[in-house]
Formats: structure tokens, sequence, C-alpha cells
């Protein structure tokens, strides 16, 4: 071996003892013994050529890399990849002007926004829904909301409340000191001054419907059905004998209970308004917010129910006038909250019950055969309970028909928008 080489090592390195011979100088330029890299080749200096006669090592090429294969493309999404942007694109103005993601949960379920809806954009409830749509809707650039209104002092509603009452019991006090035509006039002024300020408490403070969603029909059908509270059961007694033969009984008694408790009614009303808005500042949710407005609305009905009885109580009882002041707590609570044309509906239904009861006995003397059978329902009710049964059985009847859909509408947080 030549001096100054390193010696060869490894399994392709020669074992005899004997000199190199040219497979073993061939070897030497073998890449699997001595990887050609730029380092080695600029590290060691170049090798001696080799020996005359002997071909030299072939030089190894580089197998030629490849250039890396393009990133395939990603694959469009079919549908919208953030569904809750469309909704608030669509309800923009309900989140941009809402208080509180509990408004807007309102909102939507008055648009029929259920739990099983607010799935289908990937959220558990309409009250997770809408507390993302109020964190998304940006405010700094939409206009401030404006003012609200400011309510009026609360010793105005309250007298506002109180002069049915009053009306009602000067009345009253007139017709028990006059006789003959003063009487009568004493009663139509009276029944005139009354009907004014029912109209004035219904348009002040927690009895007040919003703006447009008063229906006018429901006006008459309360009038009507305050006048059969009055004359109602007198006039159905005289119809049954035969008549009417002359004036029949009246009963002012019972009207004036009503008109005294229009004022506990306006404060229970104001109770559940009040509460129902403390509810849904606290609730988390629209099932939440339900499950205690419904106790609330409950509890303020029985208080208003018990302060009606004793009312009934001290000017003159009657279970007609009961289930008549039940019948217009209901419907005024579901005009104010905005069900007005329920509330409609039910009055109406109540009124030509009672209009169709006189009408039937009146229809039974027609001389055609069959009919006096016309009658029969009413004068079975009249033997077996008495006129009052009449306003009673038709009364109660709506009243709980609209305590039923109130159960449920009235628990909803769409039925307490903010003030």
């Amino acid at each position: 071996m030549p001096e100054g080489d390193t010696p060869m090592r490894g399994a392709a390195a020669p074992t005899s003892p004997g000199a190199w011979d040219a497979r073993s100088e061939a070897l030497l330029g073998t890449p699997a013994l001595t990887p050609l890299t730029t380092e080695t080749l600029d590290s060691h200096p170049p090798e001696d050529p080799p020996p005359s006669g002997i071909a030299p090592p072939p030089t190894p090429t580089p197998d030629p890399v490849a250039p890396p294969a393009p990133a395939p493309a990603p694959r469009a999404r079919r549908g919208n990849a953030d569904p809750v942007k469309v909704l608030m694109h669509r309800h923009r103005e309900l989140c941009a002007w809402a208080v509180d993601p509990l408004e807007i949960a309102a909102g939507l379920e008055a648009q029929g926004f259920t739990d099983r809806t607010a799935a289908r954009f990937r959220h558990r409830d309409v009250f997770s829904l809408a507390e993302e749509l109020y964190a998304r809707v940006p405010r700094g650039g939409e206009p401030a909301p404006p003012p609200a209104p400011v309510a009026p002092p609360t010793d105005a509603w309250v007298l506002a409340a109180l002069t049915p009452g009053a009306a009602a019991a000067l009345t009253g006090i007139g017709l028990a000191v006059t006789h003959g035509p003063v009487r009568l006039a004493v009663g139509a002024t009276g029944a005139l001054l009354l009907a004014g300020a029912l109209l004035f408490a219904v348009r002040r403070g927690p009895l007040r419907a919003p703006d447009g969603t008063a229906v006018p029909a429901a006006r008459l059908w309360t009038l009507w059905l305050l006048a059969y509270a009055v004359c109602g059961d007198g006039l159905l007694t005289q119809v049954l004998s035969g008549g009417p033969d002359g004036p029949w009984d009246l009963a002012p008694g019972p009207l004036l209970g009503l008109a005294l408790a229009v004022a506990p009614a306006a404060w229970c009303a104001q109770l559940f308004a009040n509460g129902a808005r403390r509810r849904i500042a606290d609730s988390r949710g629209l099932a939440d917010f339900a499950a205690g407005a419904r106790p609330l609305l409950l509890g303020t009905v029985t208080l208003q129910l018990l302060a009606l009885t004793v009312l009934l109580g001290l000017t003159g009882f009657s279970s007609g006038a009961l289930a008549l002041g039940a019948l217009l707590l209901f419907a005024r609570l579901l005009t104010v909250h905005g069900f007005p044309e329920t509330a409609t509906a039910a009055l109406a239904a109540a009124g030509a019950a009672e209009a169709l009861a006189l009408a039937s006995v009146l229809a039974a003397r027609v001389p055609v055969p069959g009919f006096d059978a016309l009658a029969a329902p009413v004068r079975a009710v009249v033997d077996a309970w008495g006129p009052g049964a009449v306003p009673t059985l038709v009364c109660g009847a709506a009243a709980l028909g609209l305590l039923a859909h109130a159960s449920g509408a009235l628990v909803r947080a769409s039925a307490h928008p903010t003030p």
C-alpha cells in the first residue's frame, strides 16, 4: 500500500497479505463504501489517477430528484359554511336594536323559532343562538336607539284605575236616593260615566294595550257583558215566564264590585309585568323563563280572584259576576301582551251565548211545530240552578279557555318586550 494512504476497512477491504490489485483499487470509488457528498469532495483532495492500463471507475450519477407534488386543492364545502351569518343578516335590525340576548331570543321565538330550529344552526337552543347573534352583530356604527318614552308617574295610573269604582259608587248612591224618571236619568248618566271611566282606566298604566293592537269590537262585547250582569238575570226570568211585563229587576251590586276590582286588577297586571321582566333578566334560556313565569301568572290570577271575591261579598256576590271578572281579567292580560284577537274572540263567544239564551226563549214562542224545544236547554238550566247559572256557565267556560291559552302564550319571552 502506498505510503500516506489510509488503510481500507470494512467488508470490501482485501484480506490477503499481498499487494492490492486492480479490483481493490476499483472498489475504493464505489458509492456504497464511500458516499459522495459535497462535504466529502470539498474536504478531501482528489484521488491519484489510477495506474495506466486500468480504466477509471465510473462516476456515479445521482438520481434526479422529482419535484414535490402540488398539494391537493381543498374540496369546496357544500352549503353555507356559516349558517348563523345568513340568519344574522336576515334579522340584522332585531339584533342591532336588542338590549340583551333574551330580547333577540324573544323575537326569534315570536317568529316561530324553536330549539329544534336552533339545532339546524348548530346550537342547542334558541337562547344560545341569540347569544351568538347578539355578540356578532356590530354596534359601534349603529345609530343609538331612540330614548324610551318616559313612563307616566305611578300615581297617574293608580288614579285612573280608581275612576271606574268611583263612578259606579256615585251612580249607586244616586239610584238609591232617587225615584221615578229622575232615577232613570241618573241610571243612564251613571252608565255613560262608568263606560267613560273604564275606557280611561284601560288606556293608562299596566292595563294599557300597545298602540294599534286593540280591537274595537272587544269594547262593545265588554259593555254587553257588563249590561247583562246588571239586568240579564231579571230579563231572562221575565222572558221565561211569558214577559217582559214592565220593568224587570236590576242588580247593580255585582257591577259595583266589578268596577271596584279594576284597581286591584291593574295592580296585579303591574305585578305580573314587573315579575316577568325580572325573570327575563335572570333567566338563561326560554325554557327557564317559562318555568318561572307560569307560577307567577297563576299567582297573579289567584290574587285578583281573591280580591274580586271579597269585593263582591261586600257589594252583592254573584257567581256570574265572579266568572265575568275572571274572563275580563284574562282578556285584558292577553290584550296587553299582544294577543287581542284571542281575547276578543272569547268575549264575543260569551256575549253571543248570553244573547242566544234570551233569543232561544223568545223564538220558542213562534207558533211553529218544534220551535218550543229551542227553549228547553235554557229552561232546564234555570230550573236547576237559577237564572244566574247562564252567565256563570258561559263566562266560566270562556274564562277557562283563555286561562289555558294564557298559560302557554303569556309565559313566552316574546310576550314581554322591553318597554
